[in-house]
């Protein structure tokens, strides 16, 4: 036997087992080669798109936001270029005196800059909106896996004066809060695109294709007066200090167009540094806040008397002995007068007489004046947060109520309404809507509220509140005849009417012709004085002579404005 012999190969392998291999083989070598020309000359999308992934990006190329200027073309809000820096964690492997550096040039923690470069993510932003002077520190660093992107980043060059208003954005440069909220869509623009080839470090080889160019932002032209802005809150951040008030405001309208010549808040914030904010700060008070307006409602109750023929301007009404007994509850005046005309129901500020002109007059035609006068539903100009105050329905008023609500009681308002509503004295009955951008067509026709005879009536009687007499002397203007209104209202705290008050004032000026509208509302002022006659009408004041002399309106009364007399010092306090 020879060692080389085996059982196995001593057997022979069938034919057909050879030629099934040989099939096999030639059919999976077909497959390939069919396989191969399927993708690559007919369906080569496939292949074509993961090629593309390794070395190919679209970018988006920001738009840059448009402009908020004032009616005069002054910037208030603008987009100035910032970069974002960024990196891939996988490639950011930094010895740790870089990395410290790094840290400090963006005023980062190390800590958390570290846990950033750890990601197991092939992106990560490392800080965004950086300025330009910092990134050109950190590019000349060369840094592996570290890179920066364009972006853009909201200035507001006159900061908390016009904060509420404008509001501010984030970091993708979209409106967050007032007017960059409410105009978004028109400010934002539409973002381009490109098409580039990029190495396995980030870096820009070559700029392939530009699929879609940016659209910049549309600029709006708002109808603010940079000026009489800074004058309602400067003045309004002075009477808040003195009489350490806990909030307040302040909004000028422009009797003839509606528009919106100045709205500030306080307290108020940095639009270019909100890294340390409270909810306070931010709510735009003259729409998201609510409070009984008090006697600046009397006109109104006066108004409608007059408008139903209930009552004449001259109409006697005994308000003595100072009180009025409605089932249980007992309305007050500071100080009993005895007979008052309508007139001076208004100048005198008497709710005894104001609230037995509401109770001669049915439920429904009151609560149809408030609702014809935008009280109980938001303006909708846009601002986000904006409330409609409450008026309840007619139906369920009790007398009580009716009486109350007659001096401003049992309803609540916002700035802006309350503001908009005494327009309606100012523009012989009727109302136009506001605006917050420049209108530089005439406005619409107004909606008539009241007749032109009814308005020029309680308008006297508004102008008599401001003489010698009424309780608002210190809201006069030098060389302008002034009406107006004041308001002291007690605020509720746990549904309890509580020693907390909100002081008001509204009117407007010239009376003779009457160009703007001004309210001026101070919450909870602290020191020991809280009517409106004191409080509020001195902003009234100043805020109202800066403007006019701002927008050139002629004088219609004498420099000298009438004195003040002992006996109107003390009649300033009948307004509660």
């Amino acid at each position: 036997m020879k060692f080389s012999y085996s059982p196995v190969l001593s057997q022979a392998v069938p034919p057909w087992r050879a030629r099934l291999m040989l099939c096999l083989l030639l059919a999976g070598f077909l497959a390939l080669v069919g396989r191969s020309l399927y993708l690559q000359g007919i369906h080569n999308e496939f292949l074509q798109g993961k090629g593309e992934a390794r070395y190919e990006r679209t970018l988006s190329i920001s738009a840059t936001r448009g402009r908020i200027m004032d009616r005069h073309g002054d910037v208030l809000a603008i987009s100035t270029p910032v970069k974002s820096i960024w990196a891939i964690p996988e490639d950011a492997r930094l010895q740790p005196a870089d990395a410290r550096t790094l840290a400090q040039l963006l005023e980062m923690d190390l800590r958390e800059l570290n846990r950033r470069l750890a990601s197991e993510k092939d992106f990560v932003f490392i800080k965004r909106q950086v300025s330009p002077e910092i990134a050109e520190k950190v590019a000349a660093m060369k840094l592996p896996g570290i890179h920066e992107q364009q972006e853009f980043r909201r200035y507001y060059p006159v900061a908390e004066v016009t904060a509420h208003v404008l509001g501010f954005t984030g970091v993708e440069d979209a409106g967050q809060e007032g007017v960059e909220l409410a105009f978004n869509d028109m400010l934002s623009g539409k973002p381009g695109s490109r098409r580039v080839i990029k190495d396995r470090r980030g870096n820009i080889v070559e700029d392939v294709e530009s699929i879609r160019p940016p659209q910049d932002g549309k600029d709006i032209l708002l109808a603010l007066d940079d000026k009489i802005q800074y004058l309602a809150y400067s003045n309004l951040k002075q009477a808040i200090e003195q009489y350490r008030a806990r909030a307040g405001g302040v909004v000028v309208l422009d009797a003839k167009t509606g528009e919106v010549l100045a709205l500030a808040n306080l307290p108020a914030y940095n639009p270019n540094n909100r890294e340390r904010l409270v909810g306070a700060q931010l709510r735009n008070r003259a729409f998201t806040d609510t409070f009984e307006p008090g006697s600046t409602m009397k006109p109104f109750t006066a108004a409608l008397a007059l408008e139903q023929g209930k009552f004449r301007y001259d109409t006697p009404i005994q308000t003595a002995p100072g009180r009025l007994v409605i089932g249980n509850a007992t309305i007050h005046d500071a100080h009993p007068h005895g007979v008052l005309t309508v007139a001076q129901v208004i100048q005198k500020s008497s709710n005894v007489g104001s609230a037995k002109m509401a109770l001669s007059m049915p439920a429904e035609s009151m609560w149809s004046m408030f609702d014809n006068l935008g009280f109980g539903a938001p303006l909708k100009l846009g601002f986000p947060g904006e409330v409609g105050g409450r008026l309840r329905p007619w139906k369920k008023w009790q007398p009580i109520e009716q009486a109350t609500m007659a001096y401003g009681h049992g309803i609540s308002v916002t700035l802006i309404q309350l503001a908009r509503a005494y327009m309606a004295f100012a523009r012989d009955g009727d109302l136009v809507p506001l605006s917050l951008t420049r209108m530089d067509n005439s406005p619409a026709p107004g909606k008539p509220i009241f007749s032109a005879q009814t308005a020029r009536e309680v308008r006297n009687m508004l102008e008599m509140v401001v003489l010698p007499g009424g309780t608002a002397t210190k809201a006069q203007v030098p060389g302008y005849r002034v009406a107006g209104k004041t308001g002291t209202a007690h605020k509720l705290d746990g549904g309890v009417y509580a020693n907390k008050y909100v002081a008001s004032f509204v009117g407007f000026a010239p009376a003779s012709d009457p160009r703007l509208v001004i309210a001026v509302m101070v919450d909870e002022p602290s020191n020991g004085i809280y009517y409106g006659g004191d409080v509020a009408a001195p902003v009234f004041s100043r805020v109202m002579a800066g403007a006019l002399r701002t927008l050139g309106v002629a004088q219609d009364a004498p420099l000298t404005p009438p004195s003040a007399t002992l006996a109107a010092a003390a009649d300033a306090k009948e307004e509660m």
